[in-house]
């Protein structure tokens, strides 16, 4: 929800304070929703991997309940979040969070065990929150949070799928169709093309008046250096190199986007453009 930080006017700071509360707690609760969905629609095939073991466990676990009360809960999360972020926000913004709901539920969750299309729009998933940040803050769906949107979609591709390279095995005892499984050479091009896809859009980001022209200058080591390590995974092929491009995406987004922050545009610059809320 810092992305609200971008905006450039959003009324009293009372109202921001509120606002920025209110979009957090919205942000906890379709997160809870998303998650008690995926337990209803994976209740038998999660325990096959190794990283969700713990479901099975005899310790009472706070996921592991009957499906009508998974629904249930999850329904009491979603309906008043949704609601919330369209009259306590926007319209846009609660439209935003509902059809990322859809999105996850309805799409994602169902394509794992279908097509690796599934990474695609598990992507977009990923895209859309700091998206509703920045319409939260606007009003508005333009150039900066679709910029938002597309750093956030890049990332996911070197972060996820170095993570799933190192679990081909638990992937494929769960029956879950993954690019390392089922498409490995195709894995190791995606997560290259979207490192070197970060440099581009870091570029964009002053020419579309998000940041200063400092921002592309002083990200470009990061983003050089997630970038070696994709094609290093792209031309090793092994789980050494998965591990460093897995471990390097852990600090490589939040400094990039500390960054862009740092160098956004202030109110008042010359060519500063962001919408008005």
């Amino acid at each position: 929800v810092w992305y609200l930080s971008f905006s450039q006017e959003m009324g009293p700071p009372r109202i921001q304070v509120l606002r920025m509360v209110m979009a957090s707690w919205v942000n906890i609760l379709i997160l809870v929703q998303l998650r008690k969905n995926k337990n209803v629609y994976e209740p038998h095939f999660s325990p096959t991997q190794n990283k969700t073991s713990f479901l099975e466990s005899p310790s009472p676990c706070l996921w592991k309940t009957v499906p009508l009360l998974a629904v249930s809960f999850a329904t009491c999360c979603a309906v008043p979040g949704v609601a919330l972020l369209t009259w306590g926000v926007n319209p846009l913004t609660g439209a935003l969070g509902l059809f990322n709901i859809f999105l996850y539920t309805c799409c994602y969750t169902p394509l794992k065990r279908v097509s690796i299309a599934n990474t695609w729009v598990g992507a977009v998933v990923g895209a859309i929150p700091p998206v509703m940040g920045w319409t939260a803050a606007t009003g508005s769906l333009d150039a900066g949070a679709c910029l938002l949107g597309g750093i956030l979609y890049s990332w996911q591709f070197p972060h996820f799928n170095a993570l799933s390279w190192g679990l081909r095995e638990d992937y494929s005892r769960g029956g879950y169709c993954m690019m390392s499984v089922t498409h490995p050479a195709l894995c190791r091009r995606v997560a290259l093309r979207h490192c070197l896809a970060l440099l581009a859009m870091c570029a964009a980001a002053p020419a579309l008046d998000v940041t200063t022209w400092t921002f592309p200058v002083i990200a470009l080591p990061i983003n050089l250096y997630i970038s070696y390590l994709g094609f290093r995974f792209y031309r090793d092929a092994d789980r050494k190199s998965s591990r460093k491009l897995f471990f390097c995406s852990l600090w490589h987004l939040p400094l990039l986007l500390l960054l862009m922050l740092t160098c956004k545009r202030r109110v008042g610059e010359e060519g500063a453009g962001a919408p008005q809320s």
